[in-house]
């Protein structure tokens, strides 16, 4: 092996054989040898980075057979076992029939995902990166691009070594004869540093993780994490024991100093198998399945994800090892059920993921009247057997029988399937399953006719008219009351229903009662500390009342619970709330996740829209948007932004151009409001149509009028009294604008979307030098900039910055 140029020593972690490998095309490496000069520079950064020697393996020889050629044995494959991998893209390393391509990107891709750490590994601060640390030295073509984030899996994030100038695209070198001329405005020094520390941070995590006394779950964001205690020894240890911890060494240590921290305990129940080939009875074991996890959500130290992240595992071929990674629990419970006449056998296995191996298990063959003591008696034993403790609180909780009358039950577990269908195919689809959504309805009441005592068929019954009636009622005066009225029943049967006290926040929440509705959501999470839809209600009430540290906070909780179809639009809200704290590249990091679940380039684009608008880049925020409406045009809310940033860049014609094509998209849909009518004014006044405009603005009047009489969310995502202000204060009613603005002022906190708009707002142009107004703008900015640093604050607190 003199051939290639390498550090002999093997990888720091025991089982790898680099730390790093360097993948490039030979045709890189010509001329004045980039790839040589960058590796050479790299060793230099990492020797004064790291306290231990780095192995780096680099193949400087073309004619050995493992660059140019198609021979690939063994030695490659074992030297692919890298800690992290770099590759050097250029303009011809996308290119799929390459050797370098794939036999070294796509091998490593692959052997990353399936061995012990996985391909993604999160970093000590709470985010994660990819193994694959990219370096790009050309700008790439849109199809190599695209190919690139096809095998990549999601955007492509990359250090740049890149010099640009007009007509320029080449490899940025470390001495440049004019470095003021690169439009990139970035120095060679500056991003080796930036590798050495990337791949410190990976290798970092890697080795606590390889140190953990368990399975560290992988998650696209992170949970609040407990502050690191002070273990600090306080008693004198024999000089016997020192010297034993000191030939133990490294890999005993951290075990020592993490002892009491707690390993992450955290299971999937995936969907039991039917035994029995009678397809109509498998809602009978979605049922069982579904009662264990809910037992199993009651217990606090355990996190218990949603029935809905499973749902994709029902025909799976894949490994629980594969299983586990995705879902980012440590443990999973298989089962499988029959049901004959009334006898019943329930097979259970509770899997340690990472190892594949079957921590406990057991067959159940009982009568089916004994079908809800064998559920309370599944879930305390996974309970014992991951040492959850029990408390008495929880024991009564899990061992509540829900109903005596096994018809009704039959018939709500019925009901319950056809509302798990409808809202998976809301989420998946985004089509209304009324019919589905009726027979749901239908079941409930069936089952309430043969037991009327029924807590939990209350619930669902609350849950389907909810759904069924929400856009009819929205500026009813009588909102939701059905609702209200059907969890009190099932609240009065059983007080002890989380789901029953979510769903009651939820309409406090809408009606205009935030203090009620936090105790509802905080009553649901006592009784069940994993019902993320309560953390995600509270997450929605602080967002709305600007206390962004707990939103997002609820935000996160909600997303670790739930790794369903819900998951993408958990990371868009955690993302916005960023965006609203003033943190933009975490928001921008948020929706690249998303991206990466749900695939939809249209609402990335206007995700990526907004970002630019936070940074006042109206033109490109534009640009986004018509990217975006361009591959999704269903989406017609794009329309509406497209409309209102022309105008702020006062293109009046433009602006109404959009916003006719956005009211006419409206008017074919079932909206919700409408909101936003006070812009269409503006733009139909700046082209000389006066008539029109006062239409529009009588409109947006009234409407925001209703909103505040029923304390009502305001449409598109603004402000009901912010908008009548910008009406009034357009009309020249200098008072009534006043009026709305200092109830918003004083009602209302503040995000950094509402300060951009307030500060160049052209409905305001007329009061804008106004003392009065001028005062407001200060008062909000002191608000956004005291919001602003209590986010920054908490993420410094949780080493998330």
């Amino acid at each position: 092996m003199s051939s290639k140029y390498l550090n002999p020593m093997a990888s720091i972690v025991p089982g790898y054989e680099y730390d790093i490998f360097i993948s490039y095309r030979q045709k890189d490496n010509k001329g004045d040898r980039w790839v040589s000069e960058f590796v050479e520079a790299l060793k230099t950064e990492l020797e004064s980075t790291f306290k231990e020697e780095i192995s780096v393996y680099f193949d400087i020889n073309p004619h050995d057979g493992l660059l140019e050629t198609h021979d690939v044995n063994a030695s490659l494959k074992e030297k692919l076992k890298c800690l992290v991998f770099v590759p050097i893209i250029s303009q011809t390393y996308c290119d799929s029939k390459s050797f370098a391509w794939q036999n070294e990107l796509v091998a490593f891709n692959k052997m990353a995902k399936e061995d012990l750490f996985g391909r993604d590994i999160r970093l000590s601060g709470g985010n994660v990166a990819s193994r694959i640390l990219s370096i790009k030295i050309n700008d790439l073509d849109p199809e190599d691009k695209t190919l690139l984030e096809n095998e990549l899996g999601g955007i492509l994030r990359s250090i740049d070594f890149i010099y640009k100038s007009a007509g320029v695209n080449r490899p940025l070198r470390a001495n440049e004869d004019h470095p003021q001329d690169n439009l990139n405005k970035t120095y060679y020094r500056d991003q080796i540093n930036k590798v050495a520390n990337a791949v410190k941070e990976i290798i970092t995590a890697i080795g606590k993780h390889n140190r953990q006394d368990g399975e560290i779950s992988k998650e696209v964001f992170n949970l609040k994490p407990e502050k690191q205690k002070n273990l600090k020894p306080k008693i004198i240890i024999v000089s016997v024991i020192v010297l034993a911890l000191i030939i133990l060494g490294y890999f005993f240590i951290p075990k020592l100093f993490n002892s009491s921290k707690q390993v992450d305990k955290s299971i999937a129940v995936l969907p039991f198998r039917l035994l029995s080939n009678e397809p109509d009875k498998q809602y009978l074991a979605d049922g069982m399945m579904e009662a264990i996890l809910l037992h199993l959500q009651k217990f606090k130290d355990l996190r218990v994800l949603d029935r809905t992240s499973v749902e994709q595992y029902r025909e799976t071929k894949k490994t629980t090892y594969v299983i586990g990674q995705e879902l980012g629990v440590t443990y999973l419970l298989e089962g499988s059920f029959q049901k004959a006449g009334d006898s019943v056998r329930l097979d259970v296995h509770l899997i340690y993921a990472k190892k594949q191996s079957t921590k406990w298990g057991n067959e159940y063959n009982k009568n089916w009247k004994d079908n809800f003591a064998v559920q309370s008696e599944v879930a305390q034993t996974i309970a014992r057997e991951l040492h959850i403790t029990i408390t008495p609180e929880v024991k009564q909780l899990v061992e509540k029988i829900p109903t005596t009358n096994l018809t009704a039950y039959d018939f709500y577990q019925r009901g319950r399937e056809e509302y798990t269908k409808y809202w998976i195919d809301k989420y998946n689809t985004g089509v209304l399953q009324k019919d589905v959504l009726q027979k749901a309805e239908d079941l409930y009441r069936k089952a309430l006719k043969n037991d009327s005592t029924y807590a939990k068929a209350y619930t669902g019954l609350a849950r389907a008219y909810w759904d069924k009636h929400y856009f009819q009622e929205y500026f009813s005066e009588n909102f939701m009351d059905s609702v209200l009225i059907l969890t009190n029943h099932a609240l009065s049967f059983d007080n002890q229903l989380s789901e029953a006290h979510t769903l009651r926040g939820t309409y406090y929440s809408e009606i205009g009662k935030p203090e009620q509705a936090i105790e509802e959501f905080d009553n649901a999470i006592q009784l069940n500390p994993n019902d993320w839809m309560a953390y995600l209600g509270k997450g929605d009430l602080y967002y709305s009342y600007t206390d962004l540290v707990k939103c997002i906070d609820n935000y996160q909780k909600a997303a670790s619970i739930n790794r369903g179809p819900e998951l993408p639009t958990l990371l868009w809200q955690i993302g916005s709330a960023y965006s609203s704290a003033g943190f933009p590249e975490k928001s921008k990091y948020y929706y690249q996740e998303e991206l990466k679940l749900d695939g939809d380039s249209s609402n990335y684009y206007w995700n990526l829209a907004g970002y630019e608008f936070y940074l006042r880049n109206v033109d490109k925020s534009i640009e986004f948007e018509v990217k975006g409406y361009a591959i999704d045009s269903t989406y017609y809310g794009i329309l509406y932004s497209i409309g209102r940033n022309y105008s702020w860049l006062g293109k009046d014609k433009e602006s109404l151009k959009y916003f006719k094509k956005y009211y006419e998209r409206l008017k074919t849909q079932e909206a919700l409001t409408t909101g936003g009518m006070h812009r269409i004014g503006y733009a139909y006044w700046q082209n000389g149509y006066k008539e029109e405009a006062e239409y529009y603005f009588n409109e947006q009047i009234k409407y925001g009028n209703r909103m505040n009489e029923l304390k009502r969310p305001g449409g598109i995502g603004l402000n009901t009294y912010y908008d009548l202000a910008g009406v009034y204060a357009f009309r020249g009613e200098k008072d009534k604008a006043y009026k709305n603005l200092r109830i918003y002022n004083q009602s209302q906190a503040i995000n950094l979307v509402m300060l951009i708009l307030i500060k160049s707002d052209p409905l305001f142009n007329n009061i804008r030098n106004e003392p009065e107004f001028q005062q407001i703008v200060k008062d909000l900015e002191a608000k956004y900039q005291a919001e602003h640093e209590r986010v920054r604050k908490w993420l410094e607190d949780q080493g998330k910055s």
